[in-house]
């Protein structure tokens, strides 16, 4: 994705879901960075070229940092090197928050995946939660997802989706709240790829769960949960 594209992204995505009670009182956009690169041991993030975080390891990411709405330059390198692995000019919106994801691509290049997130108080007695595919080595036909009650036989129900493929973002859902499990299979299968078992979540909390390779690539798939709200 290039600089003017992902620049649009942000500024379309920001217009059309609001953030405002998660931000201070300056309505700062916020942004954190989120490393899912399975083959990088670990990344450093500079920001308008100030180090903002260093060593990032494989599955781990930054707090939302607050920055001043309008353009920024976000570059991305493995710990120890000068190779810059993303560099990206991003803008950044009033009351917004955003997630990238680090990633690397089924085809093999390294890029961001850009997340517009809802961190809007959910209504009483609920919590938001959605789910990213960012596990380049998982069926290259798509998956299906399950969300269920925690060991309800998936052999006896349909997915919530279907054909999910590389770099997908399901909308937010919001339930009541109580404990769920989600599962994967490739699409048309019921083997599963990735089970969280049960996840339980609380009023008022917003999660990411995202689709990973396992450390250093490839399979069993694995998961990330990722507290956006409490």
């Amino acid at each position: 994705m290039n600089r003017k594209l992902l620049s649009c992204v942000l500024v379309a995505a920001a217009l059309s879901i609001g953030c405002g009670d998660s931000n201070g009182p300056n309505q700062e956009g916020r942004l954190r960075l989120v490393h899912v690169v399975p083959d990088v041991a670990s990344l450093d993030v500079v920001v308008d070229g100030d180090t903002v975080a260093t060593g990032i390891g494989y599955l781990g990411s930054m707090d939302y940092m607050q920055l001043k709405s309008g353009g920024h330059v976000l570059q991305v390198s493995e710990t120890g090197t000068t190779t810059t692995l993303v560099d990206q000019d991003v803008t950044v919106a009033d009351g917004a928050d955003y997630t990238m994801l680090v990633t690397r691509t089924p085809q093999g290049p390294i890029g961001p995946l850009l997340l517009t997130d809802n961190n809007d108080t959910p209504p009483a007695g609920t919590f938001r939660v959605r789910a990213v595919h960012a596990a380049p080595s998982a069926p290259a036909g798509g998956v299906d997802v399950y969300v269920t009650d925690p060991d309800a036989d998936i052999t006896l129900t349909s997915p919530n989706a279907s054909d999910i493929t590389f770099g997908q973002v399901l909308p937010y859902v919001e339930s009541a709240v109580g404990t769920f499990q989600i599962r994967v299979t490739a699409t048309g299968s019921k083997d599963v790829l990735i089970d969280t078992g049960p996840l339980t979540l609380d009023d008022g909390q917003v999660r990411t769960v995202v689709a990973v390779d396992a450390v250093g690539g490839g399979q069993p798939l694995n998961f990330l949960v990722l507290d956006d709200r409490d």
